[in-house]
C-alpha cells in the first residue's frame, strides 16, 4: 500500500482550500465581466501613445514596452510629448484605470507585466489603498476600478477580492435600477464565495456571504456559512449577532428542507415537515401554502390542496403556478366552471404582466443607459476593513477595524 501523505495541521482541521475554480471563473481577466459596462465610459478620457526607443532602452521594463500603447489623460500629453517629462507613477495609475475599467482590454497582460517588473507587489498594494480611500469618500466607481486593477495584477489577492465584493455590495444597495442591482449583486455574491474558497480562514467573507444567502431565501446555506464564520472569527460582537441570527433561522431552515423534499418528489416527508408551521408565525408565507398544496395534491388530498392553493392566492393574487395547479385539479375532477375560471385568470394575469414588463424593461433600459454614460455622484462613504495579514491564511487584526453601518441586516 502506498504511504499516505501526511496532512498539515490546517488540513486536519478541515480548513484547507477545498474548492479551486477554473481560471475562466476566478481570474478577472478571463471571467465574464458583468459590470464592466458601467466603467468603460471612463476610457474615453484616455488617449494612447508609445514610448520612444530611447526611453525603452533605458527603462527597467525594457522590451516589455515595445509596441504597447501607453494610456495618457489629455492633461498628460504635453508632459509626455517632450515637455517636462511625465512621472512613471502617473503612467502606472493610468494603466491601473484602464485595466480596472476593462480587464479584458487587449493590453491588460502587457500592463501587468510592465508594472510587475517596475513595482512588484507594492503596486497592487498601492491600488488597494487608492480603492479604500475612494470608498471612504463615497467614490465607489473609483474604488471598484482600483480593486479590479489590483485583481488584474493578482487574481487571488485577499484584500482585493474582499474589498471588491464589499464595494459591489455597497453599489447595488444604493441603486433602484433592476439591471444594475442584479449585475452588482451577482458580482458581490460571486466574489464573497471566491474569497471563502480561496482564503478559507478569512472570517468576514463568511459574514457577508451569509447575509447574501439569507436575502436570497437560502436559509440552509446561510446557516452553514455562518457556522464557518463562527469557527474562524474572533470578533465578539459580530459572533453574538450571528449566533442570534442562526437561532432565528431554525424555523426557516426546516421550512426550506420541506420545500426541498417536495421538489425532490418526497411529498409525504415534505408535508410532515411543513404542516407544523401552519400554526406558527410563518403561516403568512405564501410559499409554505404553495408547497403544501403540491404535497397534498400529489398524495391524493385534493380538497386540502385546493384550500392551500386558494390561500396562496389571497397572499399572492398573480401567482400563475398556483392557478395552473388549480386548473389541473379541476380538469381531473371534471369541474369545467372552475377550470375555465382560473384559465381566464391566467390569461388576464399574463397579459397584464406582459404589458407591465414591456414598460418596465423600457424604463430599465433607459436608466441603464444613463448609468453607463453618466458619472455618478458620490455615495455615502463605505468603510472597508483594513485587513492586517502577516501570512496568507492568518486571521486579520480586528482591533483597528472600523464598524460598517450594515443596512442589509
Amino acid at each position: 500500500m502506498a504511504e499516505q501523505k501526511k496532512k498539515t495541521l490546517a488540513q486536519t482541521m478541515g480548513i484547507t482550500r477545498t474548492v479551486i475554480r477554473d481560471p475562466s471563473e476566478a481570474d478577472i481577466q478571463l471571467r465574464e465581466d458583468r459590470i464592466g459596462r458601467y466603467f468603460k465610459k471612463y476610457l474615453s478620457k484616455f488617449v494612447f501613445d508609445e514610448f520612444s526607443p530611447k526611453f525603452i532602452e533605458e527603462s527597467k521594463a525594457g522590451d516589455l514596452l515595445k509596441g504597447v500603447p501607453i494610456p495618457l489623460r489629455k492633461k498628460d500629453l504635453k508632459a509626455f510629448d517632450g515637455g517636462e517629462g511625465l512621472p512613471m507613477l502617473v503612467i502606472a495609475e493610468n494603466m491601473a484605470w484602464v485595466m480596472g475599467c476593462d480587464p479584458h482590454f487587449k493590453h491588460t497582460r502587457d500592463y501587468v507585466a510592465i508594472l510587475g517588473r517596475l513595482y512588484n507587489y507594492k503596486l497592487y498594494e498601492g491600488m488597494m489603498k487608492e480603492g479604500r480611500d475612494a470608498a471612504e469618500r463615497g467614490a465607489m466607481d473609483d474604488a471598484c476600478i482600483h480593486f479590479r486593477a489590483a485583481l488584474c495584477m493578482k487574481p487571488d489577492y485577499l484584500h482585493a477580492m474582499y474589498s471588491y465584493a464589499r464595494a459591489c455590495r455597497a453599489m447595488y444597495q444604493n441603486s433602484h435600477n433592476e439591471e444594475y442591482v442584479g449585475r452588482f449583486k451577482a458580482e458581490a455574491l460571486d466574489f464573497f464565495e471566491l474569497t471563502t474558497e480561496t482564503h478559507p480562514r478569512f472570517a468576514q467573507a463568511y459574514y457577508y456571504l451569509g447575509y447574501a444567502y439569507l436575502n436570497m431565501g437560502l436559509y440552509i446555506k446561510a446557516d452553514l456559512t455562518w457556522a464557518e464564520f463562527l469557527r474562524f472569527s474572533r470578533n465578539g460582537p459580530d459572533k453574538k449577532e450571528i449566533r442570534k441570527r442562526r437561532q432565528q433561522l431554525q424555523g426557516p431552515i426546516q421550512i426550506e428542507s420541506g420545500y426541498n423534499d417536495v421538489l425532490a418528489g418526497r411529498y409525504e416527508e415534505g408535508r410532515e415537515k411543513l404542516e407544523p408551521f401552519l400554526n406558527s408565525q410563518f403561516n403568512t408565507w405564501w410559499p409554505l401554502h404553495y408547497y403544501l398544496g403540491v404535497a397534498y395534491e400529489m398524495t391524493g388530498k385534493k380538497s386540502e390542496a385546493v384550500a392551500s392553493f386558494k390561500k396562496v392566492l389571497t397572499m399572492n393574487a398573480s401567482h400563475i403556478e398556483t392557478m395552473q395547479e388549480l386548473v389541473d385539479i379541476y380538469t381531473q375532477s371534471g369541474d369545467r366552471e372552475n377550470r375555465r375560471k382560473y384559465e381566464k385568470k391566467i390569461e388576464l394575469v399574463k397579459k397584464t404582466l406582459e404589458e407591465d414588463q414591456k414598460a418596465f424593461k423600457e424604463e430599465i433600459a433607459r436608466e441603464d443607459k444613463e448609468l453607463q454614460e453618466k458619472e455618478p455622484t458620490e455615495q455615502k462613504p463605505e468603510f472597508i476593513e483594513e485587513i492586517k495579514v502577516v501570512s496568507r491564511e492568518k486571521e486579520p487584526d480586528r482591533k483597528k477595524i472600523k464598524r460598517l453601518d450594515r443596512k442589509e441586516k
